[in-house]
């Protein structure tokens, strides 16, 4: 045995006491605290072979602190792996702040978001996407926030984005695209938020049928957001929306989205704040764009919104 190691040795099995720390009856040196041991006897072999008996060991007091430093460590390094997924994830920041806890309990479907998270594995497994359509402002993109960032809290790779950034992307790096979609595809899971956005030119649709098709042959689950009806996906006008619509719906179970559109009550809401806060009347006709000549144009946002139907193919 070196020098070296044996001095690294000996400087181990050197216990500093406490003023409180106390010998016990078997000769070992005890916390003045918690009263368990801070040494303990070396198995005889390894006690000739050191030249001493004892070692230092752990007492309650010193584990406890031990296990929530490194309790600590591991929520620093946890938050700072959920702080790097988020921001390699969303191509938004605010997206982060679509997240459960801050749902507002106006959605009807928010259940099965939640579903999702819950059974993960199974969705993984089995290759289980959503495709979430319905009209403008319900909360589809909300919905599937709330799926990436709980997902992300578990330390699940999410990439959330839209077509019109892909193929922005594509174009950029007209040498890379394969190795662009590759990475897509990496991602345990993939959200195509406000599909059927983009621009329908041929190279366009080109792209969108690749990174799909892709997608699929990578067997790994896929979640659309899309104001386009169920019924235009299930009858597509030509082939090349076709082959797409189909690779679509055998990946992700279509999920009506109904209820009111959330960014106009949102917009009625700060419209109705604001005037209260202006209070005077004349402020308030001015707000309504009232004129003078008695002509009255009504705020759009304060138009009803037409309740959305069932259908019975999908989940609701």
């Amino acid at each position: 045995m070196s020098n070296l190691f044996t001095e690294r040795v000996l400087n181990m099995a050197a216990v500093t006491p406490q003023p409180e720390d106390y010998t016990g009856e078997d000769g070992l040196l005890y916390c003045g605290k918690c009263h368990t041991p801070k040494e303990a006897y070396f198995p005889e072999k390894q006690a000739a072979l050191f030249g001493r008996d004892r070692h230092p060991a752990e007492c309650d007091c010193q584990k406890a602190q031990r296990l929530e430093r490194e309790a600590a460590e591991q929520r620093r390094k946890h938050l700072d792996t959920v702080e790097d997924l988020k921001r390699r994830g969303f191509t938004n920041p605010t997206m982060q702040e679509w997240t459960f806890a801050n749902d507002n309990g106006k959605c009807p479907q928010m259940e099965i978001a939640h579903f999702y998270v819950e059974h993960w594995e199974i969705m993984r497994e089995e290759n289980i996407g959503y495709l979430l359509w319905g009209k403008v402002g319900t909360g589809k993109s909300y919905f599937a926030g709330c799926i990436a960032n709980a997902l992300m809290e578990q330390e699940v790779a999410v990439r959330m984005t839209n077509f019109s950034a892909i193929l922005n992307d594509l174009t950029a790096s007209f040498g890379g695209r394969n190795e662009y979609i590759e990475r897509l595809c990496r991602f345990p899971l993939l959200i195509i938020d406000d599909f059927g956005m983009e621009r329908g030119t041929e190279y366009g649709l080109e792209q969108v049928y690749n990174v799909i098709d892709s997608r699929y042959r990578s067997r790994k689950p896929l979640i659309v957001t899309t104001n386009l009806t169920l019924d235009s996906l299930q009858n597509p006008l030509d082939t090349a929306h076709a082959r797409i619509y189909d690779r679509l719906l055998e990946m992700c179970a279509p999920i009506l989205f109904t209820g009111e559109n959330f960014r106009r009550e949102t917009a009625q809401a700060k419209l109705n704040r604001l005037k209260k806060l202006m209070g005077a009347p004349q402020s308030r006709k001015a707000l309504r764009g009232e004129e003078e000549q008695g002509n009255e144009r009504s705020f759009p946002l304060q138009r009803e919104t037409e309740p959305n139907g069932l259908c019975d193919d999908e989940m609701k």
